[in-house]
């Protein structure tokens, strides 16, 4: 017998390479994933260990078979076990009666019996509902209603039904060794010029036809904020590619990609990027990786390493080639045919089309019109886009679609399911809404940032609550990751709300409530949340950038946030006409609702309560005149310096920095 890949060795004992992988741990054998290769010896140490295994259950079920006769022989009858019973966190005694097949007079007599008193349709907690199900000779569980990730993985699969399907491949990698370049490269398209400071913000899925075979690729960001994203993103993929810069090397986020997919099981392809450069040396990236286990194959190893440049578009082709040969072999199936399940890869709130799911299917078949159930979210199946953005009727396994038709924005890794019927798909998320509803209000007292040192040195606050508003789902999640490290020994750091959407009233009253600071993601606050912001004394923060956010309540912490300039909001004007301007580009025809819009103030094009722009104003007139500012109730014509994306009903908010003194 020669040396043999885990996927082989499990495919001889006919049981699945995850299963072998946990007997391998079990006797202390280190193994990555299935591709991970055992000599002779290990091999037939597991075959002669498992073949003792089988026989031992066997004897074991045998002596079990004679012991339950003996009984039987010895008690003249079979033993009266107690029945077992399943039971929700609070149920009514009638339905109670029924699923114990006993009248709820009887059951409403023990409980008498117990000091409550109740009628029919009064409901009881699980507690007192186990009480009186032992008095019945019953024994009570709880409900395990909870969709989770493990439910799509653990349920039983009918190996006859399986068909392969498109491997899963997420890219991943530190911050600006080139991950969105390489997938630009491999689906010919341009992501990054569209990301703010060059650094992808949010997760994706894209799927890319090669040599007649699907591949399916998730994007997830580099930023170390944004661990839980690629945690997430690892859990639902096959393979990971590892981007790593051959003239920058291993860094931390690298490290941290590593240990996501060796804790997923997924076997590694090193992409050594950035091979153009000059100062390129992918032989260091080997020795340094080497230390973490990832041994190149010339050298011995077990890892697929490809030199790629993404800029000049050589080594793809190999790139591909691998993860097609790693998905060949690790025998990728699913059941096509059975209820669809999937995990959210992204959720986001669209005005013209409501709530927007990307998800990626797992099993089964989504089609338009399935009853589905998200987290707290539920729905029927109106519209399925792929990730071209062409409608389809249907997705398969490994298929990313965005999915229209959810009641609400669902939460970002939520295990969607289509539900045999839309009654029972409302059932299930009522369940989640009645958790949803508890503490969300905490002390009163305002507090900012400004202040907070003060307060901390005083020993007023011990807690900083915080509200994050974002423009996805998939960054607030990822905020909420960065900020609540931002805890220290003195202030503990508590993320009280977090939603998708522009700043609004109703999370100006929850900072009112619970003594809170607003934190807004690429949103901004509308005009009746600024007001009673104000009239409420609320510190509402807006940022664009991510790093920005963790150095600023840090800085709070520490007593050194002193800003030396504010930002100074002048006026608002809305969108109502576009002209296009030879010389000049696109001129918006706005009319100013408030404040006034001066020649030199800085501008920021709002559109659905999201900031989509930032930049200096390039020219300001009224009819054909220039001017140095127009006050609200006039109209005016604005034109923005280098930004020609604008659209009627976006709202321009003119803003200045002013200084303060220290």
């Amino acid at each position: 017998m020669t040396r043999l890949r885990v996927y082989e060795l499990a495919k001889q004992l006919g049981i699945s390479s995850k299963r072998l992988i946990s007997i391998l741990k079990d006797l202390d054998i280190d193994v990555k994933n299935h591709m991970s290769s055992l000599d002779e010896e290990t091999s037939q140490l597991v075959i002669d260990l498992f073949n003792e295994e089988k026989e031992k259950n066997k004897a074991k079920k045998n002596e079990n078979k004679e012991s339950e006769v003996n009984e039987k022989m010895v008690n003249g009858t079979e033993q009266s076990t107690k029945k077992v019973i399943t039971l929700p966190e609070r149920i009514s005694v009638k339905e109670l009666g029924q699923r114990m097949n006993i009248e709820p007079v009887k059951i409403i007599k023990k409980l008498m019996d117990f000091g409550l008193m109740v009628n029919i349709n009064a409901e009881i907690d699980f507690e007192s509902a186990k009480k009186i199900t032992k008095e019945f000779n019953f024994d009570a569980e709880p409900e395990r209603e909870e969709i989770s990730i493990k439910d799509v993985e653990d349920e039983h699969v009918d190996e006859t039904k399986l068909k392969i399907r498109p491997p899963v491949v997420t890219v991943m990698g530190h911050v600006d060794h080139g991950k969105t370049s390489l997938l630009d490269a491999i689906r010919e398209t341009n992501v990054t010029a569209k990301e703010a400071g060059g650094i992808t913000q949010h997760i994706g899925a894209s799927e890319v036809e090669i040599k007649g075979k699907s591949i399916v690729f998730l994007d997830t960001p580099g930023h170390e904020a944004f661990t839980t994203m690629r945690a997430r993103g690892a859990k639902v993929t096959d393979i990971a590619i590892l981007v790593v810069a051959a003239d920058d090397g291993v860094m931390p986020q690298t490290i941290e990609a590593i240990n996501h997919a060796n804790a997923a099981g997924i076997p590694i392809i090193v992409a050594v990027n950035k091979i153009d450069k000059p100062t390129a040396n992918p032989e260091r990236v080997k020795q340094q990786l080497a230390e973490y286990n990832l041994i190149p194959e010339e050298w011995g190893g077990e890892t697929i390493f490809v030199n790629v440049s993404a800029k000049e578009r050589t080594g793809i082709d190999q790139l591909l080639e691998m993860v097609l040969l790693v998905a060949e072999i690790s025998e990728l199936k699913a059941d096509y045919t059975s209820l669809a399940s999937g995990i959210i890869v992204e959720a986001k709130l669209d005005k013209g089309r409501g709530p927007v799911a990307t998800v990626l299917v797992q099993k089964g078949t989504l089609r338009v019109g399935d009853s589905i159930v998200a987290g707290k979210a539920f729905g029927r199946v109106r519209a399925l886009f792929n990730s071209r953005g062409k409608k389809i009727k249907s997705a398969g396994p490994s298929i990313p679609v965005e999915v229209l038709g959810l009641s609400e924005v669902p939460s970002a890794g939520d295990v969607l399911k289509v539900m045999p019927t839309e009654k029972e798909a409302r059932e299930t998320v009522e369940k989640y809404r009645d958790i949803e509803k508890e503490a969300e209000f905490s002390t009163p007292q305002k507090i900012s940032l400004d202040k907070l040192f003060e307060k901390v040195k005083k020993g007023e606050v011990k807690e900083l609550n915080i509200i994050i508003k974002a423009d996805v789902q998939g960054s607030v999640e990822a905020l909420k990751q960065a900020v609540e490290k931002c805890s220290n020994e003195e202030v503990q750091v508590k993320i009280i709300h977090g939603g998708v959407g522009a700043v609004n009233e109703s999370d100006v009253m929850l900072a009112s409530a619970s003594n809170a600071v607003i934190i807004g993601f690429n949103v901004r606050p509308d005009s009746n949340a600024k007001r009673l912001a104000e009239k409420e004394d609320i510190d509402i923060r807006t940022y664009r950038i991510i790093y920005d956010v963790v150095e600023d309540i840090q800085s709070a912490m520490k007593g050194m946030l002193d800003p030396e300039y504010e930002e100074v909001v002048l006026g608002r004007a809305d969108v109502r006409a576009l002209f296009k301007v030879s010389a000049v580009g696109t001129v918006a025809g706005c009319f100013v609702t408030e404040g006034k819009i001066t020649r030199n103030s800085k501008i920021r094009v709002i559109r659905q309560g999201i900031v989509v722009h930032e930049g200096e104003i390039a020219s300001l007139k009224r009819f054909k005149d220039d001017v140095k500012e127009v006050v609200a109730g006039y109209e005016c014509g604005i034109s923005i310096d280098k930004f020609n994306d604008l659209k009627e009903q976006d709202v321009l908010e003119a803003f200045v920095m002013k200084a303060i003194e220290r």
